[in-house]
């Protein structure tokens, strides 16, 4: 999977990094195919902002989290993306079993 990290008004430290990586282990798992993983970290006064867009075949899952803390706002946000990809592939596996069944049903 490929992976951009970025920031805005901010520098992406080591520590960034390694949070960022040691989260997407809990991406791949789910779906070994993601193509590709842009996460933009951003301060703003007291608001530490952390989005993410996902592409996977077929779709693109985007979330962002903002908090108090940049690595509350990582965390959150991969708990965001991990939800909506359960949910991804949740919808194409349901989809793929209706399409045997009616084969089956009417082949």
């Amino acid at each position: 999977m490929q992976v951009q990290l970025s920031g805005q008004q901010i520098e992406i430290t080591p520590a960034l990094r390694d949070r960022v990586n040691n989260q997407i282990d809990r991406l791949t798992r789910l779906d070994e195919k993601a193509i590709s993983l842009s996460v933009v970290l951003s301060v703003d006064k007291l608001q530490q902002r952390a989005e993410g867009t996902l592409n996977v075949t077929g779709t693109t899952l985007h979330a962002e989290a903002l908090t108090s803390d940049l690595y509350a706002s990582i965390e959150m946000l991969f708990d965001k993306l991990v939800t909506q990809l359960r949910k991804h592939r949740e919808k194409i596996s349901d989809k793929h079993q209706r399409e045997v069944r009616q084969e089956r049903q009417y082949g």
